[in-house]
């Protein structure tokens, strides 16, 4: 499928799942990154309702400039879209005063919940939906994304999306290059680190193909392979409980 085809595609998904649910109004949490950018464009592209959140929690002044040019080129571009900035760091703070010696990747998940339900307070407020904004390497590959922070959302339009089909749909729908260009990252540590520091060092190309060899049971060609697609499942193993369903006590 070609880059327009896949635009289109998705944008018309997400306005025929509002038209058939008779629901209001798409809202997006956008942080900076590719994904929540693209995300943003293609439902700000169905016409429909946007309302378009950024939500910092003790942010990077860098990773929220991008957010808020982001948004501010939404609704210069699209009269159906709003932005609404929301400075959750003093809320944060409160909680974080009540773990002193708190883990800190505990935290930093805390922090995606914490934006979850500010999202969905508003989409509520509008009679809306909450969409996502995790690709097909993260949310069903490796499982990198907070439970019930990031992943609870109830649309999941780049889904089936790799990472570097999400950047050429980016550079296709005009998204700023900074965006494009920036090392992606969550933007939950106050370290600043990279998706590719918290996945092992496998850049996302790496993970495409180790993700594609296992799908496929095919044999790795090189070391390098080899190595990543050992490193890929190791991951994966650990997250699993992200993907699969919550278990159940069958009583009957």
């Amino acid at each position: 499928m070609n880059t327009k085809t896949r635009i289109k595609k998705i944008s018309t998904w997400i306005k025929n799942y509002c038209i058939k649910n008779k629901l209001d109004t798409l809202v997006i949490g956008v942080s900076g990154g590719i994904d929540s950018a693209v995300v943003s464009t293609l439902c700000a592209q169905t016409g429909l309702p946007v309302i378009v959140a950024t939500l910092p929690i003790k942010q990077r002044k860098d990773l929220h400039t991008l957010s808020l040019d982001h948004a501010s080129w939404l609704t210069g571009k699209f009269p159906n879209v709003t932005h609404v900035n929301i400075d959750l760091t003093a809320t944060f703070k409160q909680f974080e005063k009540l773990f002193v010696d708190g883990n800190k990747l505990a935290l930093a998940n805390s922090r995606s919940r914490l934006r979850m339900v500010t999202l969905y307070q508003l989409a509520q407020t509008a009679n809306g939906i909450v969409v996502g904004t995790g690709n097909k390497v993260e949310d069903f590959g490796v499982g990198f994304f907070t439970k019930y922070g990031d992943g609870g959302v109830d649309i999941s339009p780049i889904g089936d999306c790799l990472k570097t089909e999400i950047w050429e749909m980016g550079r296709e729908l005009g998204v700023n290059q900074l965006i494009i260009d920036a090392a992606p990252t969550d933007g939950l540590w106050d370290d600043g680190r990279t998706d590719q520091d918290q996945l092992g060092g496998l850049s996302y190309a790496q993970l495409e193909t180790a993700m594609e060899m296992d799908t496929n049971r095919e044999l790795p060609v090189t070391k390098e392979h080899a190595a990543a697609l050992k490193m890929y499942r190791g991951i994966r193993k650990k997250t699993l409980h992200k993907m699969n369903p919550i278990p159940v006590c069958v009583l009957s």
